[in-house]
């Protein structure tokens, strides 16, 4: 069984930075890759960004390429996720997800273990 922590949430005004973190523990296997999602009220949880746990490749939603920088600590087994230039339409609940298979997918069934989540919201 993985478990998966978010941190790193909270209120920042329009044109912000925030960082998050997400920690996992347990086995995943050998290989992994780790993603955020987020999810806005009234809207379907989306892809933001993953990285594959050995090798450090990125995955990126194409519309935050350029604000939002993914990154891995393999050593504090911690995963972060970099926002700058935050805008109100980012604010929403951003989940911590681990994909055992390694597909790099950006498709929620692909992830297997989620966090509970930590709310983001950019006032304007």
């Amino acid at each position: 069984q993985v478990q998966v922590v978010e941190s790193g949430g909270g209120l920042v005004q329009a044109g912000g930075s925030l960082r998050l973190s997400c920690v996992a523990s347990g086995h995943a296997g050998s290989n992994y890759v780790m993603g955020w999602f987020r999810q806005a009220p009234g809207k379907e949880r989306e892809f933001v960004a993953a990285i594959s746990w050995i090798i450090g490749n990125t995955y990126y939603a194409d519309s935050l390429k350029g604000r939002f920088t993914i990154s891995r600590d393999n050593a504090k087994n911690t995963m972060y996720l970099q926002m700058n230039s935050l805008k109100p339409e980012d604010t929403a609940v951003y989940y911590c997800a681990v994909d055992p298979s390694s597909s790099g997918s950006d498709q929620t069934y692909e992830y297997d273990y989620w966090g509970q989540g930590t709310q983001v919201t950019v006032s304007s």
